[in-house]
């Protein structure tokens, strides 16, 4: 390669290295995830010694007194609190009296991370992860000014079930409706109507107002969710960067992000709002009005917290704002999405909620990369999944496929890179035959590449056109709820987690590696072994090292399905480079018989090259 390539080269991989840098968060010190471990296990949710059985009394706690929401005719909660339970084939969830609303969300299908610490026979209520942040909030309440001036939140109300049992379990089509009502000293009624289904994440919520014409101010009242979703990875940094509230707005998903710790984000909305959501890396709650036009607006806030030692977390506080018509009777109806950010599943609803699913973006490339992902890597993915269970198989065969659909790319870069090794002589005369003249040497190696048809930018322009497709594969791999807690084999337990062989006792600086990642190893022998394959101009043996150790580095704190493709990849392009090299071993670099016409690449670029001579000729004669 001559040099212009090579500085191409290097640019290419350095953009590459820095967006992988700037996007990779850091991991948590082992001191961390290990108090995180035990502080995890001390939660309440998740050491909850309750069975599965049948609740066969009521859960009761001590009553609190809430003045900040008291009212003349809206009395804070003073009876005991009284739990249901709701099961169905995908989660477990508790509604609360103290507002009416549910209080715990557990899927049944996802484990916590530290799960491999518990005894094999620890509860359900242990195992899986709980996404409700109980404690920092509330959710699916109902928030109004009277017309005394005084802030009243359903939240603080005790509600009464029409249910007659404390625990129902349904499954397949079935469906299960519980009714949660308010009535005020004045008798003023907040009906919310539930209702469940067999085999769903979403449910629906009904809300009615009776009667409260003359209780609610300004003709509107909020429809709030409180304290965002609890964090549930063990990499808390890596989950806040994934992390997020958002709005479909306008007809696109507005993102709300409070990426700066201490500082609050506030973004507010006027008009019709599709959906409301917050996330964090692989689980989102999703709440969607039947109709867009009962919605006037809606309004998010978020802030950010490091703690000390257990990492970072964000909480997001949602309402949207609803038109109140000020009659005596009033409706309006939801659906609530608790679970994972799965594409599929979003996409069945019809209502745009597959935007949330994030399939990364780089250099303004998102218009580009997004339909590579959604419409072409994404099925090709599950499709491969329909028929094969491992997702590590998976993953092989669809590197196995995406370098066949690249081989005319690759195929061409690495056929222009052996014409340009066997050039190297004849230019390396040229550099030595017009050292003290760039312009004269720039002009007659343009010539040398006319000669013997070589386009310079041959092995280069390859790559810029895969660049779109090694993106969005980037941000496939990096998010997919589907990879996490699979197991592939041996110490590859987790596809969404680094594959740790060793730890290394301390944080390696700039870099912020304190570990050792198998996969991570062996890409980066790959891509030396490529270099080595590739690169044999003796001037550029720094590259041949440099970039699998920089790489090597910034793969180590990557989920293992990522490093397992780009693994996997690289050995079937040195396989590739190898059939090159033998297929070409006896080629012989002829001049071309019928030179290209004028106006193609290599002409234009001759003709600068004749420019900047006669240019420079002519300032060292004014001089």
């Amino acid at each position: 390669m001559d040099k212009q390539t090579t500085v191409a080269f290097v640019l290419i991989a350095a953009i590459l290295m820095i967006w992988l840098y700037i996007s990779t968060p850091p991991p948590e010190p082992q001191k961390a995830a290990n108090k995180q471990i035990s502080s995890s296990l001390n939660l309440k949710d998740s050491i909850d010694n309750k069975k599965d059985e049948p609740k066969q009394e009521p859960a009761k706690t001590e009553p609190k007194q809430d003045t900040s929401a008291a009212a003349k005719n809206f009395a804070s909660a003073n009876a005991p609190e009284r739990i249901i339970t709701v099961e169905n084939d995908l989660v477990r969830l508790e509604l609360s009296s103290r507002g009416g609303k549910i209080s715990r969300y557990f899927l049944k299908k996802f484990n916590n991370w530290y799960v491999r610490d518990l005894p094999a026979n620890a509860p359900d209520n242990q195992k899986n992860i709980q996404l409700l942040n109980y404690d920092k909030g509330s959710s699916l309440d109902v928030s109004f000014i009277t017309l005394e001036g005084k802030v009243v939140n359903s939240g603080a109300l005790d509600f009464t079930a029409d249910a007659n049992k404390y625990y129902y379990k349904i499954s397949n089509d079935d469906s299960l409706s519980i009714v949660y009502t308010y009535k005020s000293v004045s008798n003023s009624v907040i009906k919310k109507k539930f209702v469940f289904y067999g085999n769903k994440y979403s449910s629906r919520l009904e809300l009615e107002l009776f009667g409260m014409n003359n209780q609610i101010s300004n003709n509107q009242f909020d429809f709030t969710w409180k304290g965002g979703l609890r964090f549930v990875e063990e990499n808390s940094a890596d989950e806040s960067n994934a992390g997020n509230s958002s709005v479909y707005y306008g007809g696109e998903q507005v993102i709300v992000d409070a990426k700066d710790a201490g500082q609050k984000v506030e973004k507010d909305f006027n008009g019709n709002v599709s959906w409301m959501e917050v996330r964090n890396k692989y689980f989102t709650a999703i709440v969607i009005p039947d109709n867009a036009t009962d919605v006037d607006g809606a309004y998010i806030e978020g802030h950010k917290v490091n703690y000390p030692n257990t990492g970072v977390n964000k909480f997001y506080n949602t309402s949207f704002k609803m038109p109140f018509n000020n009659s005596d009777y009033e409706k309006k109806a939801f659906t609530v999405y608790i679970g994972p950010v799965n594409y599929s599943l979003l996409k069945s609803y019809n209502k745009n909620l597959e935007s949330i699913v994030d399939f990364g973006s780089f250099l303004g490339l998102k218009i580009i990369v997004r339909p590579i992902a959604e419409y072409i890597l994404l099925p090709l993915f599950n499709f491969l999944h329909s028929f094969i269970p491992n997702y590590g198989l998976v993953i092989i065969i669809f590197s196995l496929i995406i370098k066949f659909a690249l081989y005319p790319f690759t195929k061409s870069s690495m056929y222009s890179m052996k014409k340009m090794q066997m050039l190297q002589p004849k230019i390396n005369e040229l550099k030595e035959k017009y050292k003290d003249d760039q312009a004269k040497q720039s002009q007659e190696t343009m010539k040398l590449y006319s000669t013997y048809g070589i386009n310079p930018a041959g092995g280069c322009l390859p790559l810029l056109l895969q660049m779109p497709i090694f993106v969005a594969l980037w941000g496939l791999f990096q998010t997919a709820v589907e990879l996490r807690q699979q197991h592939f084999f041996l110490w590859i337990n987790d596809l969404s987690r680094p594959d740790i062989i060793y730890n290394l006792g301390f944080k390696l600086p700039l870099v912020n590696v304190e570990h050792i990642s198998g996969l991570a190893l062996l890409m980066g022998v790959t891509t030396f072994v490529q270099q080595k394959m590739t690169v044999k101009d003796p001037k550029q043996a720094a590259m041949v090292y440099m970039m699998p150790i920089m790489l090597t580095l910034m793969f180590m704190n990557f989920p293992s399905g990522l490093n397992l493709y780009y693994f996997m990849f690289n050995l079937f392009s040195i396989g590739q480079q190898y059939y090159v090299n033998m297929k070409h071993d006896d080629m012989v670099l002829e001049p071309v018989k019928n030179p290209k016409k004028k106006g193609g690449f290599m002409e234009r670029m001759m003709e600068a090259a004749e420019k900047n001579q006669k240019a420079n000729q002519q300032l060292k004669k004014k001089k």
